[in-house]
């Protein structure tokens, strides 16, 4: 009867803390707009305050567990990143910079040709 129950390492607790969760974040989100006559710092708190206990219920389950190495790897593969060098980003902004020009005459340019062959087929204009 317990195999039923498990699924993927997960049991039916680990399913009530991942819902108890939500409804913690949930809960700071309803609480945010349902206090909208207190201070702005009060409705944030109650939100961080969601969150902090969403994690502190969801850290010790299995999707606690999952979640923890997902930082993990992530922090491993954002080492094997190759960032680019400071000669390259101004580059490449630069690059991006002269493309907006370029485009933004481009468009200045059929603008001004549509506007005024609109003026000279309705008759209006000098």
């Amino acid at each position: 009867m317990n195999e039923e129950l498990k699924v993927d390492g997960v049991d039916a607790l680990d399913k009530a803390k991942l819902w108890l969760a939500v409804l913690l974040i949930v809960g700071g989100v309803v609480a945010f707009y349902y206090f909208d006559d207190q201070p702005t710092w009060q409705r944030w708190l109650a939100v961080v305050a969601g969150l902090v206990l969403a994690v502190a219920v969801i850290m010790p389950s299995q999707y606690g567990r999952w979640l923890k190495q997902f930082v993990l790897d992530a922090r491993l593969e954002l080492r094997k990143v190759v960032w680019p060098t400071g000669r390259e980003t101004l580059q490449t902004t630069a690059l991006v910079f002269g493309f907006v020009v370029v485009a933004g005459v481009f468009f200045w340019f059929v603008d001004m040709l549509l506007a005024w062959a609109t003026r000279h087929l309705t008759g209006q204009g000098g």
